[in-house]
């Protein structure tokens, strides 16, 4: 009993260090960048606003416990730029050995219940995987928009590669997909925030 609760106050200790992973967008008033604890708990808050809107049904606790748990590994495998080609290369074998590094710091049976969680959000099958990855996605979207695309200018973004990492984020929900390309994504190109280099593509 205490060496099992030992090993949970340890792991609580171990995952405040998310909070000093950096991602790469822009808070909503544009002056510094989220890191990845705020990103889990704002994605966890909107499975709980917004799961009405997905596909198909969802396990909500479910769901919500995925979101709070898919970045994780970055503890140890570091985060990884969407539009950054090199590291999406060597992301899933990275991030595979930190979960592996990661979870099994738990207790055997906690640890295979996280891991479970894990994998099942990064085989993208589940509606609750894919609803999870729509939020994923749809999250820094609207928080680009609400930025007035600070990131996307800073890095000279083009829309074919926003649309390309977003090839996916209907299959959770097409009803925030179009919102979000709608209010998010056509906005930032009007404005020139967005390279629009698909002009004439259907």
């Amino acid at each position: 009993m205490e060496n099992r609760l030992e090993r949970i106050v340890d792991f609580c200790r171990l995952i405040d260090r998310e909070k000093f992973i950096t991602r790469r967008t822009y808070l909503t008033d544009g002056k510094r960048l989220e890191n990845d604890a705020e990103h889990a708990w704002h994605l966890a808050m909107m499975v709980l606003l917004l799961h009405e809107y997905s596909n198909t049904k969802i396990d909500v606790l479910k769901t919500t416990g995925m979101v709070l748990i898919h970045d994780l590994v970055e503890i140890y495998a570091g985060d990884t730029f969407a539009y950054d080609p090199e590291g999406l290369k060597t992301q899933k074998e990275r991030e595979a050995r930190a979960a592996d590094r990661l979870f099994s710091s738990l207790p055997e049976d906690m640890g295979s219940r996280f891991r479970g969680l894990w994998d099942e959000f990064e085989e993208w099958v589940t509606p609750e995987a894919c609803f999870a990855h729509t939020l994923d996605n749809f999250q820094p979207l609207m928080l680009q928009a609400a930025s007035d695309g600070r990131a996307w200018k800073e890095g000279k973004r083009k829309l074919s590669e926003v649309m390309h990492r977003n090839a996916r984020t209907a299959e959770g929900s097409e009803v925030l997909w179009q919102y979000a390309e709608d209010n998010f994504i056509r906005p930032q190109v009007m404005k020139g925030h967005l390279e629009d280099d698909m002009k004439g593509e259907a």
